[in-house]
């Protein structure tokens, strides 16, 4: 063949025909051919000497040749062809393309939380609530229109006057006041004196809210009425003094934040 190599590249595997002597077989050897790095290496050969009479003598690579037979030669081609067969079978990668196997990711450590000594959580506090900013009770009692007024005077002097219950309030600086003389017919008050009030609420719903506060921490155990009853003052004052605030037994601005109404 003059020196002339073919190759023909199955899955990595060449076969390299050799130079053919006068008077011997075609002999050859199959090349591992890695495509990634461009490397050969030695698969396995075949060489064929028909004019030596032993039938295993050893060549030049050290080791022995088959049988000089047409026959062998034919079972070596057989051998070689079940051999590429079955690498080609085991190959799911398209083409002649290397296969990369992935690594595996490395696990990620995570630290375990630290547990309190005592096995109770932490306490954690929550953020202070700002203190509104409201007219306190000494300072309501001094805007106090305790004086009775004609009906044209309160109308002048105040534009919000509502009827609860049995009597005028007007409202001032955050609180209810009783309208003395506004109506003689209505002049029935419960507490003679300011009322602190939130979110736009009439006396008797502020009242309502703060009997029901006190009724769920225990000091008031009276019917919620939204009336400021003996009963309910005397809940207020001993809320008010277990808060430390001043202990006046009415519905105050520090009395109601105190309780979380506001």
């Amino acid at each position: 063949m003059n020196n002339a190599v073919t190759q023909l590249a199955v899955n990595r595997l060449t076969i390299v025909p050799l130079t053919v002597h006068p008077g011997s077989f075609p002999s050859c050897v199959i090349v591992n051919y890695n495509t990634t790095s461009r490397r050969a290496s030695l698969f396995s050969q075949f060489i064929f000497y028909p004019h030596r009479t032993s039938p295993f003598q050893p060549n030049k690579f050290g080791q022995t040749n088959v049988k000089p037979d047409v026959k062998q030669l034919l079972l070596a081609f057989a051998f070689t062809v079940a051999t590429v067969s079955g690498i080609s079978a085991q190959n799911t990668s398209p083409g002649n393309s290397p296969v990369i196997v992935g690594h595996k990711p490395k696990p990620i450590r995570v630290a375990p939380k630290q547990q309190p000594q005592n096995g109770r959580a932490p306490i954690v506090n929550a953020p202070a609530r700002p203190q509104p900013n409201v007219v306190a009770y000494s300072a309501a009692l001094g805007r106090y229109q305790h004086a009775r007024h004609t009906r044209f005077w309160w109308k002048n002097h105040f534009t919000t006057i509502v009827l609860v219950g049995g009597g005028y309030y007007y409202w001032d600086a955050g609180y209810w006041f009783p309208a003395w003389g506004y109506d003689p017919n209505y002049e029935a008050y419960d507490y003679d004196g300011p009322i602190f009030t939130y979110g736009n609420l009439l006396p008797d719903q502020v009242i309502i809210n703060v009997q029901r506060a006190l009724q769920d921490l225990g000091y008031f155990s009276g019917t919620v009425s939204g009336s400021l009853s003996p009963a309910t003052r005397r809940a207020i004052s001993a809320y008010q003094q277990d808060e430390g605030l001043e202990v006046n037994g009415v519905v105050d601005g520090p009395t109601v934040y105190a309780l979380g109404l506001i």
